[in-house]
């Protein structure tokens, strides 16, 4: 970590409940332990990527992507960059490790689903629902709520897609209210990095996963920007390879591709414009972290390609709506009898106003992960 732009751990805003400093870890090595050692991470590994998690299905196999291992995915690439371009790797693997603690079981259709059944009591978003599992339902420490992460951790959380305008989603508000985290500003290049990362593993990823899931072939993406050429450079220079090699080979490719055109844009306006603080980044007119104006456009392409192939696949759409049924079944649920609850939830349920029950029976929901939920379904509320 060289860059004067970086975030350097002595200048770190600190910690909302103060701790000594740790002998052998700077603050964000001890951020990212946190989040790894904490329960919302490890439910990940049974949180929907695309795919739901479901035993028997003709398209479920191990070789998907979950929650978990697209996070890890996302570290990894975030810890690339950031260590190519002088910033502060840890604080990148943070934020990337923790950028998606607050998905609920069922991925995105989970979130859309809960967003709709939280309408009228503050609603729900995903990164919101970071902070607040950060910040409040891990309840390890004996001093304190949550993981009393740093302010640049939290930061990134909130804010690694960009500035957030008002009104905020209550879960991030809460948190804002208690320690001000800048949300008009843009987030530190670390957490930017953290962002591009997510867009160049999903995108990725989920070529691969929809190629494996049979949802489409290879010559689907032969006209595809960036992956038709990947696929053609692998055939030039290896004729005849097996189809297992050949789509790994084209697909690094692609992944090679996101990753250096990150950087080099990065290091081009980086050089152009000269910060001297991460303040400076801070204060920028748009994000310093981002795609070429051309493989933007390129990864639009793909991403209208994915939605179409893949995220709204019949096969896909069915199961979407299987376990947007469940939830709309679970959640008035839980609302109309808290005493169904776990125990130790059921307290904070009966003594809340609706709103409040409302935030915490989703809190509850939000963090099944989908077999969790599937069960639960079954167990209160599947017709015998």
């Amino acid at each position: 970590m060289t860059a004067p732009y970086a975030s350097h751990p002595q200048d770190s805003r600190g910690r909302l409940h103060p701790e000594s400093l740790s002998s052998f870890r700077s603050p964000w090595q001890r951020d990212r332990d946190r989040i790894i050692h904490s329960s919302a991470f490890r439910r990940l590994k049974h949180k929907t990527q695309v795919f739901v998690e479901q035993e028997g299905d003709a398209y479920r196999g191990d070789y998907f992507r979950t929650r978990l291992t697209h996070t890890i995915e996302v570290a990894q690439v975030a810890r690339t960059i950031a260590g190519t371009l002088g910033l502060n790797t840890d604080l990148a693997e943070t934020v990337a490790l923790a950028h998606d603690l607050g998905h609920p079981p069922f991925g995105h259709t989970g979130e859309d689903a809960l967003a709709l059944l939280m309408a009228p009591y503050g609603g729900f978003d995903h990164n919101a629902q970071a902070l607040r599992i950060v910040t409040r339902l891990e309840r390890h420490y004996a001093g304190f709520d949550g993981l009393n992460l740093t302010w640049e951790a939290l930061e990134g959380i909130a804010k690694h897609n960009g500035p957030v305008s008002a009104p905020y989603p209550y879960a991030l508000a809460e948190v804002n209210a208690q320690w001000d985290l800048e949300l008009q500003t843009n987030a530190s290049a670390e957490a930017q990095v953290a962002a591009v990362a997510d867009d160049i593993a999903y995108n990725h990823h989920d070529l691969h996963d929809g190629l494996r899931a049979g949802l489409f072939t290879e010559a689907d993406l032969a006209e595809l920007p960036v992956v038709g050429p990947a696929f053609a450079e692998v055939d030039d220079k290896h004729p005849g390879l097996d189809l297992d090699r050949r789509r790994h080979e084209a697909l690094r490719r692609v992944f090679g591709v996101m990753v250096e055109d990150v950087i080099a844009v990065a290091q081009n306006r980086l050089a152009a414009l000269q910060p001297k603080s991460v303040d400076e980044i801070r204060h920028m007119d748009g994000p310093i972290i981002r795609f070429s104006k051309p493989l933007y456009q390129n990864l639009k392409a793909i991403k209208s390609f994915l939605f179409t192939r893949m995220y709204r696949a019949p096969s896909v759409v069915d199961e979407r709506q299987l376990v947007t049924g469940m939830l709309n079944d679970l959640f008035p649920l839980f609302m109309s009898n808290p005493e169904m609850l776990p125990e130790h939830w059921r307290p904070e349920a009966f003594a809340a106003t609706e709103t409040e029950r409302a935030r915490i029976v989703l809190d509850y929901v939000a963090g099944m992960t989908d077999r969790y939920a599937m069960a639960e379904w079954e167990r209160l509320c599947a017709k015998g």
